[in-house]
């Protein structure tokens, strides 16, 4: 999740509207790509849905109207949709992020996994239930914000969620940054795992160290080995000293519980990008979100990249190939809408899962009640599209059976 709230709605105001960016096939090594993605399912969740029953929130948002939403708000928002796990039932497991953009404002949004289930015929997305994030074991060796050991988003910024053969959840963290492993009622099985020699401002070890990469630029994406041993996990963030607008991508064995020390480079094709998922297509490719900042009319880089760690060209990065620009999709039924262009035009999309060999799902995090990139004054809503592909990604089949 990242933060421009109302500085973005005043912002892309005064920028001048430009044409979505095409992909340029001859820069940082992106080789051509596919053709225009057709649209083939859409769904939303209200941004004004709240887990029942669950304590209030918001209570350090002020109390001045944001996107015509007033805090604190009466419950717990099903909100931020970060991180995406396939149940092969029709439903989803979703990870909301750290709540309300940064830790010093989301002390009381409760971690949490949501399991909802998309109706594309209905256009609906229905919250089945789901489970907080918790540390009974006193396992965190750092001061929590709950006595009651329920994990905030004022002690991590969880971004991305992978389950293992055992049903066992690894999450990626942004504050340390930190591997987090949970079992499947969300309570923390082991100490929080540190990336060794990358600490972020927020990070709780730091100590009075300088801190080597920028706040909340931990952990975005997380894909797990098509054979289920390694995970890897790929920073948003440049860490001091690596070239601008290039991002570590590190191999973590699931056995060992150890980092192998074995790094890629993903390099985004503009520094003022972001990325906002990855997972894994094979052995060696994985489908990864890139983004720029912006929403609304004003975006311009939405995209989904296929990743080839074999580095054919020889650049020292991932090699990138654009599978689906996210502002350029055919929507010939009207779906989406009227007929014609559908545009997904969010500042942060965090969600992507392979359905088949040909078709995507993406889901958008809706910053609530910040973002407001489909409707200028209105937050957005938790969309869930899927997406069919022009050609098939030659996918090992374990990634979507």
């Amino acid at each position: 999740m990242k933060r421009i709230a109302i500085l973005l709605a005043a912002g892309a105001a005064a920028l001048s509207i430009a044409a979505p960016a095409a992909a340029d096939p001859g820069r940082h090594g992106t080789q051509p790509g596919f053709g225009q993605a057709t649209l083939t399912g859409f769904a939303s969740l209200p941004a004004l849905t709240f887990v029942p029953g669950s304590e209030p929130s918001g209570s350090s948002l002020g109390t001045a109207p944001v996107n015509g939403v007033t805090p604190p708000f009466p419950g717990q928002p099903v909100q931020g949709f970060s991180g995406i796990v396939r149940r092969h039932d029709g439903t989803f497991e979703v990870l909301s992020d750290n709540g309300f953009g940064n830790k010093a404002n989301s002390a009381d949004f409760l971690l949490r996994v949501h399991r909802v289930k998309p109706d594309f015929a209905a256009k609906s997305v229905q919250v089945l239930g789901g489970f907080n994030l918790t540390d009974p074991r006193g396992l965190v060796p750092f001061p929590l914000t709950r006595k009651d050991r329920t994990l905030t988003g004022a002690d991590f910024d969880v971004e991305s969620i992978v389950r293992t053969v055992d049903g066992t959840y690894w999450i990626g963290d942004e504050f340390g940054p930190f591997l987090l492993h949970f079992d499947r009622k969300g309570r923390l099985m082991e100490a929080p795992i540190e990336l060794p020699g990358v600490r972020a401002p927020e990070n709780p070890n730091l100590n009075g160290a300088q801190p080597n990469l920028g706040g909340s630029k931990g952990f975005e994406g997380m894909a797990r080995s098509v054979d289920g041993r390694h995970l890897y996990p790929l920073l948003e963030g440049t860490v001091a000293g690596d070239p601008a607008g290039t991002l570590r991508m590190n191999e973590f064995d699931l056995r060992e519980r150890a980092y192998t020390g074995r790094r890629w480079t993903y390099r985004l094709d503009s520094s003022s990008h972001a990325i906002g998922d990855a997972i894994a297509v094979d052995a060696d490719r994985f489908l990864i979100i890139e983004r720029d900042n912006l929403q609304g009319d004003a975006a311009q880089v939405k995209r989904i990249y296929l990743a080839d760690m074999r580095d054919k060209d020889g650049d020292g990065a991932l090699d990138k190939t654009l599978v689906a620009d996210l502002l350029n999709i055919a929507d010939p039924r009207g779906l989406g809408g009227a007929p014609g262009t559908f545009r997904f035009p969010f500042q942060t999309i965090e969600d992507v899962v392979i359905l088949d060999d040909r078709t995507l799902g993406v889901l958008d995090d809706n910053n609530f009640p910040f973002s407001n990139g489909r409707t200028p004054g209105k937050p957005d809503d938790n969309e869930f599209i899927t997406l069919r592909l022009t050609g098939g990604l030659k996918a090992d089949p374990r990634v979507y059976r």
